[in-house]
């Protein structure tokens, strides 16, 4: 009975710790926007990076969401007759909950993680122990552009993703299933307040700083905890962040919708 209570004694702490580091972790790299050197043409690659190249994934998948919600949003308005709301279905949805999140788990799908791989390799190569040498802050050079770089990108893909998963499912709805386009466009605009735009707005914000934190985090520490050093470690732990961010942004999705809802 006593080693049990131990051995949860010591997990416990072992949590606590880690909840700790992390806490420190993000005032470091929130501290690094203020501290030298400049990040400009840091911030710039990295809006390049984790904005630009991920315009495709993100275009891809709102369409598709877009078309499959003027399918099942049709298919359910029409056993009312209310058809002509579709357009205010589709809207709402993207722009209040599926913008946000979809866009926020398809970053982290393809940026998040490689950002996680790039500073965990960083660790185990030795480079981030060589920058504390040089007197180079390194949460100020390696992590912070990353934060203002997803600040940046994920509101203005956010956005994209919601204009064009609206005019995916203007194409089933209108072009397809024969609903009115003034109907589905007056639906569009005269449903949506500017309520909704700053939900998804504010959510996207947030899901920036968790993918972003937890990314980083997990490549920062690479290793760390059990003091081996090896491409097992970056790759364990690139998982792990793709997976934590992913289940935070659907549990910071409900905390946000039930405080500004």
């Amino acid at each position: 009975m006593t080693r049990l209570v131990q051995s949860l004694g010591a997990a416990t702490l072992d949590q606590l710790a880690h909840l700790g580091r992390m806490g420190l972790f993000l005032v470091y790299m929130i501290r690094g926007i203020v501290k030298p050197p400049g990040k400009f043409w840091s911030v710039i690659k990295q809006i390049h990076f984790i904005g630009t190249k991920s315009f495709f994934v993100i275009g891809f998948t709102a369409a598709f969401t877009g078309m499959v919600l003027g399918l099942q949003g049709y298919y359910t308005l029409s056993k009312f007759g209310s058809e002509g709301l579709l357009g205010s279905g589709v809207a709402l949805s993207l722009i209040r909950e599926l913008g946000p999140v979809l866009s926020a788990l398809m970053v982290t799908g393809r940026a998040g993680s490689a950002i996680c791989a790039e500073i965990g390799i960083m660790r185990i190569d030795e480079q981030i122990d060589a920058l504390e040498c040089m007197a180079i802050d390194p949460y100020s050079y390696l992590i912070t552009p990353k934060l203002l770089a997803g600040l940046v990108c994920l509101p203005l893909l956010t956005a994209y993703c919601d204009v064009v998963g609206i005019f995916g499912g203007y194409l089933v709805g209108v072009d397809l299933l024969g609903v009115s386009p003034g109907a589905y466009l007056s639906g569009v605009e005269n449903s949506v307040v500017w309520k909704d735009v700053y939900m998804g707005m504010v959510k996207s914000l947030g899901f920036a700083v968790l993918m972003i934190w937890i990314c980083t985090y997990k490549g920062f520490y690479a290793g760390v905890d059990d003091g081996n050093f090896g491409p097992e470690q970056v790759g364990r732990a690139t998982t792990n962040a793709v997976v934590l961010s992913s289940v935070s942004i659907l549990a910071a999705d409900y905390v946000v919708t039930s405080i500004l809802l």
